[in-house]
């Protein structure tokens, strides 16, 4: 029993053509007790968006040392950040924080409630040196649409600071989006030279070489990708199509050993059981594909297959 397959490519996530972002924002510091400047355990950070957007979160420091650290996605627009404690008076602010790499450090110290001493603000964050200063113009250009513009800082910022490995990666993601993939390739390459850890390059420098034409390059850089469930899926679908079910079981699994809600990775093995006869384990991954999708697409030939292997 071999059903038409025409699975379509997933998009894939690890291409960074469609996966930079560069908005994001992190929020850190430290909440004390204003008189004995011991850290306030029981602290709450309230942070609520003021504009363009929902968003209302509250949370807990490290009842440790009253720390925290708090990653905002969308971080080019305010928030009213609002610090609190019990027994104590509590604090806010309007804050629009800087993006990128760069913390946001504030430390906040509260004081207790009948305190007639004024509440200490924060100390103002210094400003950020001209790299990064360039890298989040960059970064809001590139938000807004504008990739050459956004290249044109992003290029400032390295160049101010020769080591900045955001910048080079921020760059390489950008460079393919132009579909420039020497640039591209360049400034993955120089991303690793730095800091080797940067291993979402590797998807930039396998699409790049891809686009050049040179196989070989693109091999070894796919070799190198981190473990990615759709990039495995996609893999599994060209040998499904050919018939391969075979060569295509052990990718599946794969695929849902990095993401176990994977859902349709656990119908294509059920079906690759139906056909092969193993009913035991074709029950086992239609019955997960249901759990995971119950209302899915696939949803009705799954509950039809099961009638058969019970």
């Amino acid at each position: 029993m071999r059903r038409s397959l025409a699975l379509g490519a997933l998009v894939l996530a690890a291409f960074a053509s469609n996966a930079f972002a560069v908005g994001e924002a992190r929020l850190t510091g430290k909440v004390t007790d204003s008189v004995t400047k011991e850290p306030l355990k029981d602290a709450t950070v309230l942070v609520v968006a003021t504009e363009a957007k929902k968003f209302q979160q509250t949370y807990k420091v490290n009842p440790k040392d009253g720390s925290y650290a708090i990653f905002l996605v969308d971080g080019t627009i305010h928030y009213d950040i609002t610090y609190s404690a019990p027994g104590h008076q509590s604090y806010k602010e309007n804050v629009k924080l800087k993006l990128g790499p760069e913390k946001n450090d504030k430390d906040v110290t509260l004081p207790p409630l009948g305190a007639t001493a004024a509440q200490p603000r924060p100390a103002a964050a210094p400003k950020p040196d001209p790299s990064t200063a360039a890298f989040n113009a960059g970064a809001e250009l590139a938000n807004a649409g504008d990739v050459p513009g956004a290249i044109a800082k992003i290029e400032e910022a390295v160049t101010a600071k020769p080591e900045f490995v955001a910048g080079y990666s921020a760059l390489a993601k950008l460079y393919v989006r132009q579909k420039d993939y020497a640039k591209a390739i360049d400034r993955a390459n120089k991303s690793l030279s730095i800091d080797p850890e940067e291993t979402d390059m590797y998807s930039i420098l396998f699409e790049s070489y891809t686009a050049t034409g040179d196989k070989a390059k693109a091999a070894e850089m796919k070799k190198k990708m981190p473990a990615n469930a759709a990039v495995l899926f996609n893999d599994a679908a060209k040998l499904l199509n050919a018939g391969k079910d075979s060569e295509a079981e052990p990718l599946l699994k794969q695929a849902v050993s990095v993401d176990d809600k994977f859902a349709q990775a656990y119908y294509e093995l059920g079906m690759i059981y139906i056909r092969g006869g193993k009913n035991a384990d074709a029950k086992t991954n239609l019955e997960k594909y249901l759990e995971l999708e119950p209302k899915g697409k696939d949803a009705a030939t799954a509950k039809e297959m099961l009638n058969y292997v019970k």
